[in-house]
């Protein structure tokens, strides 16, 4: 099951297309679970989104670099709760940049839990010991205010608004150094 980490309430593991379509599909077919996501969302049906699990699997094993897109599963239920990231930013050109970002999708029944905050700090602590980054930044829409707080619970610092990745859209950007952690 490629367990990356657990955390108390927590396992982040390797999302397994064929098995966890239906799941994933309650988060990525959501409308207001990916109105801040930006194109091509929501998934239209559970194929749609097998695939799509499949291509994002398969990308981030061809890089092979440690960074991914990971299912958050309740270990008390063994439910997919929503999905753990950390790669490198698009540009505006949507050529990959040098920084890297962490970022949270959430089912909607989950949110309000603290699985964000929880999943989040995993995931700067391997960005940080693992990946051995330097910082590590999150991009948020400025509306989204539920991803604000969970940057300033993670002790993320504000540095302003940005439109250096996708594709130029406007949007906050938080930092965390690794010597502040």
């Amino acid at each position: 099951m490629a367990i990356l980490f657990e955390t108390e309430r927590l396992m982040i593991r390797r999302w397994i297309p064929e098995r966890d379509a239906e799941q994933a599909f309650e988060i990525y077919g959501d409308p207001k679970v990916t109105y801040f996501l930006g194109r091509g969302f929501p998934e239209p049906n559970i194929e749609s989104q097998r695939q799509s699990l499949i291509r994002v699997t398969e990308r981030y094993n061809q890089l092979n670099n440690g960074t991914g897109f990971w299912a958050i599963v309740e270990k008390e239920t063994t439910k997919i709760v929503g999905s753990i990231i950390i790669k490198q930013l698009p540009g505006t050109d949507n050529v990959t940049t040098d920084d890297y970002e962490v970022g949270w999708h959430l089912r909607r029944a989950d949110w309000g839990k603290g699985y964000a905050t929880e999943a989040g700090r995993g995931m700067l602590a391997y960005g940080f010991d693992i990946l051995n980054l330097p910082v590590i930044y999150a991009v948020v829409k400025p509306e989204n205010h539920a991803s604000i707080a969970v940057t300033q619970r993670l002790g993320m610092k504000p540095i302003g608004r940005t439109n250096k990745y996708y594709g130029g859209v406007e949007l906050l950007l938080f930092q965390l150094d690794s010597s502040l952690v």
